[in-house]
């Protein structure tokens, strides 16, 4: 006789923690979104740069808005996480599961892979209306005055986007926030389950918070480097307005276009630095909080 699978913990606690984890590490790295979206909006159609460096934006993002203004669109990012980050890391814990076989073997890379971007896409889909608003309000304090949106908080935006733009506009931009979902979601989690599982088999790491800090730290930059160029899309579409009734942009595969040829290949990668800065740290962060508040339920709830 096969022995029964250890308990593990009820579903609506997978996704609590899924969302608790990525809310806990967006605290931190707020500062680090804003600079991203800024340096991906900034010099559009043009080879000109508003920003030169991260470091440059920051200081002209503190001098013009002060310290409150990095931390502009917070509600909205932890909105995010709330819907995104719970929907796609419960989806893929449970799949994780499912696919793991009796005898306690994983999945192989590519149902990882798989696994991770269901997961990610599903999540994108219902967090793309708070996505819609982080962009809107991290972009804002750029603008004149005369042309900020001036949104107080993300429920003041969801409700200001549906009433003066219609209940569609909160998912403009889903196809290619799923898109992304989908690149960050095989790189990221199905590379932070594979590194993970390299590094306990190399015999030099326990399944301690080193090894989930190693693990999420090659599983970011893989992230990073892969989706750079969709990311720079749902940014510049999610931000877009109407000019004499037509958006600016008609579909991601025009915003390639127009980048490319007005700002050069590599603007795709626009915000290289900062984007990274908070990958990295973001999935460092939300696998840490996510494995500790398993860990601990475990201990304290399950084998009691």
């Amino acid at each position: 006789m096969t022995s029964p699978k250890s308990k593990t913990s009820p579903k609506a606690v997978k996704f609590l923690f899924g969302g608790l984890a990525g809310m806990g590490a967006t605290v931190f790295v707020q500062p680090l979104d804003l600079v991203k979206n800024r340096m991906q909006l900034s010099g559009q159609g043009t080879k000109a740069r508003e920003y030169k460096t991260s470091f440059h934006a920051i200081a002209s993002i503190l001098k013009n808005e002060g310290i409150g203004g990095i931390y502009t669109g917070l509600s909205a990012g932890l909105l995010r996480q709330a819907t995104y980050t719970t929907t796609r890391l419960g989806i893929y814990t449970i799949l994780f599961e499912k696919m793991t076989s009796a005898d306690g073997r994983p999945p192989n890379f590519f149902l990882k892979a798989l696994i991770g971007m269901t997961a990610g896409a599903t999540g994108a889909f219902v967090g793309t209306p708070a996505e819609v608003a982080l962009i809107r309000m991290t972009a804002d304090g750029r603008l004149p005055v005369d042309q900020r949106r001036g949104y107080t908080n993300v429920f003041n935006a969801l409700a200001r986007i549906m009433r003066e733009e219609g209940v569609t506009t909160l998912w403009r931009g889903c196809i290619p926030t799923m898109a992304r979902a989908v690149v960050v979601n095989a790189a990221q989690l199905a590379s932070y389950s594979q590194s993970k599982q390299a590094l306990l088999d190399s015999g030099y790491f326990g399944d301690d918070i080193l090894c989930h800090f190693c693990a999420s730290m090659i599983s970011g930059l893989v992230t990073t480097a892969a989706s750079m160029p969709v990311d720079i899309v749902k940014t510049r579409i999610q931000n877009m307005r109407m000019i004499d009734g037509k958006p600016e942009y008609k579909n991601g595969l025009e915003v390639l276009v127009r980048v490319v040829g007005k700002e050069g290949f590599f603007s795709l990668w626009k915000g290289f630095t900062p984007y990274y800065a908070r990958l990295g740290p973001h999935t460092v962060l939300t696998f840490i909080f996510l494995e500790q508040m398993n860990r601990l339920y475990k201990t304290y709830v399950l084998e009691r």
